[in-house]
């Protein structure tokens, strides 16, 4: 190597010959073994068809897959729920089921809304026919019609849905604190709720509206003791 090479880190290249390839080494490469692949026939009595993978062995049981598979109900424990029992007060069974005040509260108010708002609605459309004579148009007719039902019917159903929500919430506290549900109850929640809804307009017409609802809270009471 020359001094120029020793600097540079480069090598000058050699003079020495390329191998060449004896004849020995042709006649190994000739001799080696060739691999060859040879395919099987096809046989169709041995291929698997669908109801091969789509027996009852080979898929799971469907009720194994539940996330309580597997447990004994002899003795699990089973929640109850005491919002689904029933009320067990004396005197508590109605025309529907009640599991207490909240169910009375708002079966006792949507009935009575929908009852009076029928009435009202009823008692605006034959008010609206009576006032419009029989001669005028059509027109004018259904619109008195409809002014009369829109005015009577929302008045009297939110008025009797606000006293029966006050009643509904005074029976159900007398009767928590008396143990039981009888006929004084509703007929002093009646003579309450009357008198409440009415306590702006002066003492008369409070007692007379209490008096009416406690009227109408007892014929209730007779009818429930009755039918129910």
């Amino acid at each position: 190597m020359s001094l120029w090479g020793t600097l540079t880190g480069k090598r000058t290249s050699s003079g020495s010959p390329a191998p060449t390839t004896t004849g020995s080494d042709t006649t190994l490469q000739e001799a080696s073994p060739t691999s060859s692949f040879q395919s099987t026939p096809f046989d169709p009595s041995s291929a698997q068809d669908v109801s091969s993978f789509l027996g009852g062995a080979s898929l799971p049981d469907p009720s194994q897959l539940h996330p309580l598979a597997g447990l004994n109900q002899q003795t699990l424990d089973y929640l109850s729920l005491d919002e689904s029992a029933l009320s067990d007060l004396p005197g508590g069974r109605s025309a529907l089921p009640s599991r207490g005040w909240s169910d009375d509260l708002q079966y006792g108010t949507g009935v009575t809304y929908l009852s009076a708002l029928t009435l009202g609605g009823a008692y605006g459309m034959v008010e609206g026919l009576r006032r419009t004579p029989a001669s005028a148009p059509p027109k004018i007719r259904l619109n008195s019609v409809l002014n009369s039902i829109t005015r009577r019917g929302p008045f009297l159903g939110n008025s009797a849905g606000i006293i029966a929500m006050v009643y509904n919430g005074i029976n159900s506290i007398i009767g928590h604190y008396r143990g039981r549900h009888d006929s004084a109850n509703s007929i002093v929640a009646g003579a309450l709720s009357g008198m409440l809804f009415k306590s702006t307009r002066g003492l008369r017409p409070m007692m007379i509206s209490g008096g009416l609802v406690a009227s109408a809270a007892g014929v209730w009471t007779i009818a429930r003791k009755t039918l129910f």
